[in-house]
């Protein structure tokens, strides 16, 4: 039993331990510290320690100390301006993304000890990891659903993304999965509003997705946004797509929250259907290299919480992202073992939890496929917005240049000789072949 002493002490007297050799069982994050004026990286990287555990602004009574060190992070290393910290797995609920994110995230990226904080890599621990459920099919079972084997799986945003009445959206739907692609999906923003009820949307697109299944010979799917204002009606929606023949649902994860995620996962695993993450919101967070949560750390979490598959750039259309960068993101995402490198501070093991499919999205047209296939390989959905639908003989038309140009990519042809081939193809890249964005 320690003697109480009241009063201020720094933090690094009690949060860093350099040197302190962290145990399997322990969860570890690598923090981008930039500390205020006036303050040391040691100061500063441990008030972060203290702060995300049991530590406070001043010295409280401890009763056992003993007991206390147990529950406390370290700042076992510190590279320039990553600080490591060990944090014991005691002080996690299981199976629980908005517990993990109180306490590490909690309130420090506001506290003034640091004047920008970010998390640059997170090592989950086995025990815990073991404790989520991860996603419902992975990339076989993704697979399985729509008898894709040897290419990309293919996709497409269903243009204009708003302002289409429930009739208009499924025949674009229709002539998309008619011209070769996989799944259609709705827009993020697309949810339940007055010129487009969910249900009603369901009704038509669910009849176009048979129509086109029975057209072609092939297994089509439409991404539903179940995203709701509440869990219960995000829970309903599910409900009635699976009543209805729906094989897939999406979620707009960070928007709804990661409690709301692991509802709708447990309800999906339940009905068999796969679960899209979009990831609305992600550069609030992640965009600011100095501050926030690096893209890497939110696709792990969103391994854990068990979606199927997930928005994670393209390096070459309208969104944010370097090639290395989506690699690293595919093999977090595809990987049973995640090796600590590329942009990556740990090695992660995933145990039992099933894989998840990239998803390529974001400005894409047939002319990119080629580098995207390069980059993702074929395990992975590519996705075409505008990319299908601006295409001059439209949506019918844009899906038979996609469809194409992603055959020829997986069987090593080039853009040039998969054009003469394919009129569709030839049109695509004439118009967008020299787009920059």
């Amino acid at each position: 039993m320690s003697k109480f002493q009241a009063g201020v002490s720094p933090y690094s007297a009690r949060y860093l331990e350099l040197g302190y050799e962290p145990e399997d069982t322990e969860l570890l994050i690598a923090f981008r510290v930039t500390p205020r004026v006036g303050t040391s990286m040691e100061e500063a990287a441990s008030a972060v320690a203290a702060e995300s555990s049991v530590g406070t602004w001043t010295e409280v009574e401890l009763g056992n100390e003993e007991k206390y060190n147990k529950f406390k992070a370290r700042v076992y290393r510190i590279e320039g301006d990553i600080a490591y910290i060990a944090y014991p797995l005691v002080l996690f609920e299981e199976n629980s993304i908005p517990n993990l994110l109180s306490s590490v995230v909690g309130n420090v990226f506001g506290f003034k000890a640091v004047s920008a904080l970010r998390i640059q890599d997170m090592r989950i621990p086995l025990a815990l990891v073991n404790t989520f459920p991860g996603p419902s099919f992975g990339i076989d079972g993704v697979r399985k659903i729509l008898g894709v084997k040897d290419r990309p799986m293919t996709g497409s945003t269903v243009k204009p993304k708003l302002g289409n009445s429930p009739k208009e959206h499924a025949q674009i739907a229709y002539n998309t999965l008619r011209g070769g692609i996989d799944t259609v999906k709705d827009d993020e923003n697309l949810n339940s509003q007055s010129w487009s009820n969910f249900y009603a949307r369901a009704d038509e697109t669910l009849k176009a997705v048979e129509r086109a299944e029975e057209e072609t010979g092939e297994s089509k799917g439409w991404w539903a946004n179940v995203t709701a204002g509440d869990t219960e009606e995000m829970l309903k929606r599910c409900d009635y797509i699976a009543k209805n023949g729906g094989r897939f649902v999406m979620v707009d994860y960070l928007t709804v929250g990661f409690a709301a995620t692991a509802s709708l996962r447990k309800r999906t695993g339940e009905l068999g259907l796969a679960l899209h993450c979009h990831r609305a919101m992600h550069a609030v967070i992640d965009r600011q290299p100095n501050h926030g949560v690096e893209f890497k750390v939110l696709a792990k979490w969103a391994r854990l919480v068990g979606v199927d598959h997930i928005h994670t750039g393209t390096g070459v259309g309208k969104l944010e992202g370097e090639f290395q960068d989506i690699k690293d993101r595919c093999n977090l995402l595809r990987k049973n073992h995640t090796p600590k490198e590329g942009g990556l501070y740990f090695d992660q093991s995933w145990g039992n939890l099933r894989t998840v499919v990239p998803v390529a999205s974001g400005g894409l047209h047939p002319g990119h496929v080629w580098k995207v296939y390069e980059t993702y390989g074929k395990d992975a959905f590519f996705l075409f917005g505008g990319g299908t639908h601006g295409h001059p003989g439209g949506s019918l038309a844009g899906a038979k240049a996609v469809r194409a140009a992603v055959e020829a990519a997986a069987a090593g042809i080039s853009p040039q000789e998969a054009a003469k081939q394919s009129k569709e193809l030839q049109q695509a890249l004439e118009l967008w072949g020299g787009v920059k964005f």
